[in-house]
């Protein structure tokens, strides 16, 4: 009986066959992408330089599916589908009548969702004789994915990985060197911007949208170059998409439908991937579960930010998009789920967000991995510290269906394990760990600094 199974696996032939592109259903379009000089829209001729012609059109499209590459579907083999677990043990560690399902998206070769998206852009990019990609990671996940990629399709990868996490997760380093990737620190003395962020403040922590700067300058820097990124970006979402695609399968073999849908959100690639079918089906007609995006206390764009257009990055090299955002100089606190730690939101999540057809809440550090803790003890997996946001959010629905005696299904986003992220565990265990507050004067100032730009 499907109310027996743990896992809900898919055959290798269940690999979707196309992305889905929520542009197609939603109401409205997404406001337009601008030019940071001329203030008005962007053609594909501005994105050229950064990115090959094949995600410029993905970006601009407005088909349902969008087709996955066989070459990119054959990597994906690897490690698609990504199992759904029912976790029955957490149920009974909380005793709650709520089932809760995570959709485990760990067991890829880099440890989380971000090959998703790192294996077309790599196969995109090589296909139009690319050499070699430049890229930020913030936790190492994304650099990690992206060295993977470049492994696979054989192209060169420099990685700017923010500093404190570069300081913080040692052993992703070493293991995007061991795929091949080239990784320094961010700031970095690589950069003409980075030279200027050290001489200001040698110490600098650094933060995902200087890493973003320091690509982006890379990028252009470098013939046979072009820049990649693991979040926030619309073609970027799209290949996420496999995720809930999977799982909307996996829970018609468990017999149930969601009723709150949840996951980890920094940038919203991973949360989009897993939501944005169960929207898009809502859209369409079908059930509308509740959708929950959860981000941290110490970065809260979608919670404390401000919707309106903004630079994705710290030195004002991107196009201006319409995001919630704290203010592109905001510089977040050392935060261990680095993954988290950006500025601001995808354009599409923000829409969503904006026009209330997701929920979105903030949480402290300490909760984050008391909440980790808890689910490793129940479920026998350590996650990374960006999904224990969503594990946090999920145990109190859980907890709250307990209080109402009501059942409940919950399904989130476990999108990577914890293994490169002892040492912050570690310091949880031993009561050290941080626990960083909505540096509101911070935000306040870095919002002020916007003035001048376009509100839309």
């Amino acid at each position: 009986m499907a109310a027996d199974r743990t896992k809900f696996i898919l055959d290798e032939d269940r690999i979707p066959r196309a992305w889905y592109n929520i542009n197609a259903d939603l109401p409205t379009p997404a406001p337009p992408v601008l030019h940071p000089g001329t203030g008005q829209p962007i053609g594909p001729a501005d994105l050229a330089p950064l990115f090959p012609m094949e995600l410029i059109k993905q970006v601009v499209s407005q088909d349902r599916e969008i087709e996955i590459p066989e070459p990119v579907r054959d990597a994906y083999r690897l490690y698609r589908p990504s199992p759904l677990f029912r976790a029955h043990r957490l149920e009974k560690a909380l005793g709650t009548p709520a089932h809760i399902y995570y959709k485990y998206e760990g067991g890829s070769p880099s440890g989380s969702h971000k090959p998703n998206t790192a294996l077309p852009q790599a196969f995109y990019n090589k296909e139009e004789g690319v050499t070699r990609l430049a890229t930020e990671t913030g936790a190492g996940q994304w650099g990690s994915a992206l060295a993977f990629a470049g492994a696979m399709f054989g192209l060169d990868i420099k990685v700017y990985m923010v500093r404190s996490s570069y300081d913080q997760k040692p052993y992703r380093r070493v293991l995007m060197e061991t795929y091949g990737a080239e990784v320094v620190a961010s700031p970095s003395p690589d950069t003409q911007y980075g030279r200027s962020v050290l001489a200001d403040k040698p110490d600098h922590t650094g933060s995902l949208g200087l890493a973003i700067s320091e690509a982006i300058e890379d990028t252009v820097t470098h013939p046979g170059t072009k820049y990649s990124l693991g979040s926030v970006f619309d073609f970027v979402l799209l290949h996420q998409t496999v995720i809930g695609q999977e799982a909307i399968e996996q829970m018609a073999l468990a017999g149930e439908e969601p009723d709150v849908v949840i996951g980890c959100a920094g940038g919203g690639s991973n949360f989009a991937g897993l939501t944005f079918p169960f929207i898009g089906r809502g859209l369409r007609g079908g059930p509308k579960p509740r959708i929950i995006a959860v981000e941290p206390e110490a970065a809260p764009s979608l919670t404390k930010g401000v919707y309106r257009y903004d630079f994705g990055d710290t030195a004002q090299m991107t196009p201006l998009v319409k995001m919630y955002t704290l203010g592109h100089s905001f510089i977040p606190e050392p935060i261990h789920a680095g993954g988290l730690r950006y500025h601001g939101m995808s354009p599409l999540v923000s829409m969503l967000k904006e026009q209330g057809m997701i929920e979105a809440q903030a949480v402290h550090q300490r909760a984050t991995f008391e909440a980790g803790v808890r689910f490793a003890r129940a479920e026998g997996i350590l996650p990374a510290p960006e999904p224990t946001h969503a594990i946090k959010v999920a145990i109190d629905e859980a907890v709250e269906a307990r209080e109402a005696g009501q059942s409940k299904v919950i399904l989130f986003n476990l999108c990577g394990h914890g293994h490169f992220d002892l040492s912050a565990y570690e310091r949880f265990l031993t009561g050290t760990l941080e626990d960083y507050e909505y540096p509101a004067e911070k935000v306040a100032e870095a919002l002020e600094a916007l003035a001048g730009l376009p509100v839309g």
